[in-house]
């Protein structure tokens, strides 16, 4: 399916873009700590409607 070139250039995107991402997050750890605070909170809240969710469909399914 993937010549032996495209599996490798894959490969070594992937890494790269990792290490890229972490750098970049390493950076900016400080503005999050400000500016993001609390954030987990809306990350429960919409887990707890996506299970709403799926609490309705399974009810109204049978």
């Amino acid at each position: 399916m993937f010549s032996q070139g495209q599996l490798v250039f894959a490969a070594l995107f992937f890494i790269a873009f990792v290490i890229a991402m972490i750098y970049a997050y390493r950076k900016d750890l400080m503005l999050h700590k400000v500016y993001y605070k609390g954030n987990y909170k809306i990350l429960i809240g919409f887990i707890v409607f996506i299970g709403i969710l799926f609490m309705i469909k399974i009810f109204f399914k049978h």
